[in-house]
């Protein structure tokens, strides 16, 4: 029997069309999780050079699914970026595109449908967000866009704002100031 795992996902990649990495989580199963025949990055130059070969190989829009360097890749393109999740070579591709497609709907929703590079670095904060909310750890939490779209999202802001000058001030003051004598007239 295969040792069943939730661990899906190695990696969630960002690169945009000149290969520099825009963003980029590598995760590693927990202390007695069943190993993987994928290898282990240990530092950031083994993760720049396997970027610039997995860029070199899906630069050109085409396909969803490649295996590539013992890691099932399943990318999408964007404008000027590019999507990836990896995956062990035994993981369920459909589970994993869906896992994908999911993360780039819903950021595609928050950045309402402006996913460029330019876009993308000025909402970081939320990119990450919906990141996290699709995968943690390896494991692909939700495939719904507009339920993560929905809990990353930040809330709607008052659209009653209160305008203050000096005439609702002056207003006010002579409210309060009626008030007051009406009540200082009644005791008397």
């Amino acid at each position: 029997m295969a040792n069943l795992t939730l661990y899906s996902v190695s990696a969630t990649l960002i690169l945009d069309t000149d290969g520099n990495r825009i963003l980029a989580k590598y995760y590693k199963p927990p202390h007695g999780a069943p190993s993987t025949s994928t290898r282990a990055f240990n530092n950031l130059k083994e993760q720049r050079a396997f970027e610039k070969g997995l860029f070199d190989k899906t630069k050109k829009a085409g396909g969803d699914v490649i295996l590539y360097d013992t890691y099932l890749v399943t990318y999408r393109h964007s404008l000027d970026l590019i999507f990836y999740f990896l995956a062990p070579p035994t993981e369920n591709e459909l589970m994993v595109s869906a896992g994908l497609q999911a993360f780039f709907d819903a950021t595609q929703l928050l950045l309402r449908h402006s996913v460029e590079k330019r876009t993308m670095l000025e909402n970081l904060d939320l990119v990450l967000l919906c990141l996290d909310e699709t995968v943690d750890d390896g494991i692909i939490l939700e495939t719904d866009p507009a339920t993560i779209a929905g809990r990353v999202s930040r809330p709607k802001a008052d659209t009653t704002d209160i305008v203050l000058n000096e005439q609702t001030l002056l207003y006010a003051y002579n409210r309060v100031k009626e008030g007051v004598q009406q009540r200082i007239s009644a005791a008397l």
